[in-house]
């Protein structure tokens, strides 16, 4: 089965603001007016495996609530989160992809980042901060593919990638 990579971000009402989402190579994203139950069910593929980071814990919950679309019914669902801490790598996803080897594009922007990009857009139309936050979103998205490979692969970035950690 064909992963779905998924990562939403949401501002600071815990509202969705942007969904992205990544499969067969086809990286779209739904944001504001967008997101909709109809738009949310248009954009998915009919079968797949699901991707996410914290997703059980967050992502789908929030899609669940607010959509009414329940992701981990439809699909066969996988928390790298819970993923990448059976192999000790314990964590936020910036951290595990640094342990890992992943660069970003976007070095030192988190969640936080994004719920003010989103403010900043909606408060002064700036057309910038959005352009920020989507491709923000965008690398989140693309560094699940590349945190499930690696993970998949087996031998991380490096000596003891995958080896608990005894702190």
């Amino acid at each position: 089965m064909m992963p779905l990579y998924l990562d939403i971000e949401t501002d600071w009402r815990r509202r969705i603001t942007v969904i992205g989402l990544c499969h067969r190579g086809r990286f779209r994203q739904l944001v504001g007016g967008q997101i909709t139950a109809a738009g949310l069910q248009r954009a998915l593929p009919r079968t797949a495996a699901l991707y996410t980071f914290n997703g059980h814990c967050f992502d789908l919950p929030v899609i669940r609530q607010q959509l009414g679309v329940d992701l981990r019914q439809r699909y066969r669902s996988v928390d790298l989160r819970y993923s990448c801490k059976a192999r000790g790598l314990t964590g936020g996803q910036k951290a595990i992809e640094l342990r890992l080897g992943i660069a970003r594009e976007l070095p030192g922007m988190d969640g936080r980042d994004a719920l003010s990009l989103w403010q900043q857009y909606q408060d002064d139309g700036d057309d910038g901060a959005l352009r920020l936050l989507l491709d923000y979103n965008r690398e989140d998205v693309m560094n699940l593919e590349r945190i499930h490979r690696l993970l998949d692969r087996g031998d991380g970035a490096g000596p003891g990638a995958f080896h608990r950690s005894t702190r």
